[in-house]
């Protein structure tokens, strides 16, 4: 059975850093393609950054320069290093697994930036 398994959210004051982390067992097969989303109260989900199979990032312009997407193929994770947190960057944060015949989503994990 495939699992994907999210951690490392939390609460954290504003200028802080996290580190999110999602884990996919169960699946011998490739991934193509990780996503991290978001979606704060209220709002409707956003997409905020992606890696590919060969290691290229994107970035949300919100984002650009403070959020970093890395993967480690070994441990088949993924890694969301975020810093200099904003108020506005709370939100419920997923990661989306996509594979070529089926994608997966996390669970999700709560980041609150707060003073």
């Amino acid at each position: 059975q495939v699992q994907m398994v999210e951690s490392g959210g939390g609460l954290v004051q504003p200028g802080g850093t996290l580190r999110l982390s999602c884990s996919v067992s169960g699946t011998s097969s490739s991934l193509k393609l990780m996503n991290w989303y978001r979606q704060a109260p209220g709002k409707e989900r956003e997409w905020v950054a992606d890696i590919t199979s060969v290691g290229s990032t994107n970035y949300a312009d919100s984002v650009k320069g403070r959020f970093t997407v890395s993967r480690d193929n070994p441990r088949n994770t993924v890694y969301l290093q975020m810093t200099s947190l904003k108020p506005e960057d709370t939100a419920v944060y997923y990661c989306k697994a996509e594979y070529a015949t089926f994608s997966l989503w996390g669970q999700g994990t709560q980041v609150t930036v707060s003073s």
